[in-house]
């Protein structure tokens, strides 16, 4: 069955920003009829507890889920095998810079700042080998196109630039580009709502689907939680998480931010609209 989805990451407690996204994305899903699941995304840094108080919040605001939780750190041979059916197309190389190397590189003129410029692409055997003396290798996607469209329920089609993306970190991680691609696919979802902060990771993921044969979602990119400095919310801001608030006054600033009426997530979809959802950041003065 077609499905929604909310991710998170166990790193910290839920804040207000994360809610709203969640209860957006549950609205989302239920109002189109989709099922909505959950998939925790701890292939990175995970806070003790954090995850049970992740899921207690969502429970404590009336959120649902379908299935079980799926977990990243229990998925890792997906990621392989997804990783070997790119190397077996020739779209996979090794990749020896770092992060400085990389921010600090001349980037091609169809390229933003940041994105890969190709450093590695073309090395000889003898320059792979003498670079793997000093670091492991990272392995990134060959990609044959600069640029993907996709369809995005509040912004449109938009394009959006494509790099050779890392697949497999240099400590055989899977990075969070070829992850969640391959569990969107496999937990069904074709509905993807989250934050617009990773509207412009949307093209490489889509065109990464494609590659592996796999249906590219739609996409609600929703708008940000700020800080009154206009920073996206942290937990530095002070009070902004449920257990700070109260179940109550948390629940009142994201319906009241999206200017929606009810106590419940049912009450709230009897009325929801997709097309009314803020376009703008919601600035959080907690």
């Amino acid at each position: 069955m077609p499905a929604g989805r909310f991710a998170p990451s166990p790193s910290g407690d839920l804040h207000v920003g994360n809610l709203r996204t969640a209860l957006l994305a549950w609205l989302f899903a239920r109002s189109t009829r989709r099922s909505f699941v959950l998939r925790v995304e701890d292939l990175d840094r995970v806070r003790p507890g954090a995850e049970q108080r992740q899921l207690d919040d969502l429970l404590a605001l009336g959120l649902d889920w379908d299935g079980p939780v799926v977990r990243q750190s229990e998925r890792l041979a997906a990621y392989d095998a997804a990783v070997q059916a790119l190397a077996d197309a020739d779209l996979v190389y090794p990749c020896f810079c770092t992060r400085r190397e990389v921010q600090e590189a001349p980037t091609a003129p169809h390229l933003p700042p940041g994105a890969y410029p190709g450093t590695c692409r073309d090395l000889t055997d003898a320059q792979r080998d003498a670079r793997a003396t000093a670091r492991p290798a990272a392995l990134r996607l060959r990609a044959a196109v600069t640029s993907w469209t996709v369809h995005d329920v509040l912004h449109g089609d938009v394009e959006g630039v494509v790099d050779d993306v890392v697949l497999l970190r240099n400590d055989g991680t899977p990075a969070y580009n070829l992850a969640v691609v391959v569990d969107d696919a496999a937990q069904d979802v074709d509905q993807v709502v989250r934050a617009d902060d990773l509207l412009t990771s949307a093209a490489r993921q889509a065109y990464l689907a494609s590659l592996l044969d796999l249906p590219q979602p739609t996409y609600a990119h929703v708008p940000l939680a700020v800080n009154v400095d206009g920073r996206r919310l942290a937990k530095r801001d002070g009070a902004v998480t449920l257990a700070d608030l109260g179940r109550d006054r948390a629940w009142s600033m994201v319906v009241e931010s999206l200017g929606l009426v009810g106590d419940t997530p049912a009450e709230l979809l009897e009325s929801f609209d997709a097309a009314a959802v803020p376009r703008r950041p919601w600035t959080v003065l907690g």
